[in-house]
């Protein structure tokens, strides 16, 4: 019996028929799930959650659909286990370091109102009588992670995400592009990569960079050109 006429049969108060939807299409289910493996979640878990978005998927199905029942499926399953994830929080952070990370931005904040300035690392360390150690750590573990999930833009009222447009075949170069210009920036010394950080993933302006480091903006400009002079001739080897 094929999928159509096992949902019609759903569709109609069917148990057995629903149960055995589910059931040919657990590769389906796995498939999505293991886009996943590796992010600290019991893929066990991940599956149960995908079957409530594979039963989803049948009641909302529409038969007059001109569309595959999988191919209608895949976003609903996608869908269900990206809000379990982002419910349940993508990084597991200790208590202490959410606590820390909740002074910190308080700090940021009260120091930039009396200083009218974004207060250097040294500035919130003392505010908060931490490490600066701590304190960059706390910073960098409470960012937002950019991930496979990330929400890039919305089709058809679908999200599509980081992970279905690595499914792309017309974004492959991208990846590819991307992969180099990470291992280019491996070799970058520490103060290098702290200024490629802090401007192009925290997006910070240069002056905001230069307060953060504890340089003037003149250095920082002229180490970004530096740097992204080197990175644009290794690319072109």
């Amino acid at each position: 019996m094929d999928n159509l006429e096992l949902i019609k049969r759903a569709h109609l108060g069917d148990k057995a028929a629903r149960d055995q939807l589910v059931c040919e299409n657990t590769g389906l289910i796995w498939s999505m799930v293991k886009r996943f493996s590796g992010r600290g979640y019991d893929l066990e878990d991940l599956f149960q959650i995908g079957c409530v978005g594979i039963l989803k998927a049948i009641d909302k199905f529409d038969m007059t659909f001109d569309v595959k029942f999988s191919t209608y499926a895949v976003p609903m399953i996608l869908g269900e286990i990206k809000r379990f994830i982002r419910d349940d929080g993508m990084v597991k952070l200790s208590r202490s370091v959410k606590e820390n990370g909740w002074k910190i931005r308080n700090a940021e904040t009260e120091l930039a109102l009396k200083l009218g300035r974004e207060p250097t690392i040294d500035e919130i360390a003392a505010y908060v009588e931490l490490s600066r150690e701590d304190v960059v750590m706390t910073m960098e573990a409470n960012r937002d992670v950019e991930s496979i999930n990330k929400v890039l833009y919305e089709n058809d009222g679908n999200e599509v995400c980081v992970g279905d447009m690595v499914c792309s075949e017309e974004n492959n170069e991208k990846i590819v592009n991307h992969i180099v210009v990470r291992k280019l920036l491996e070799e970058l010394n520490d103060k290098e990569k702290q200024v490629i950080r802090l401007r192009y993933f925290n997006d910070k302006t240069q002056s905001q960079v230069a307060m953060t480091m504890g340089i003037s903006q003149v250095q920082v400009s002229r180490l970004e050109k530096k740097i992204l002079l080197r990175l644009r001739e290794k690319m072109e080897c």
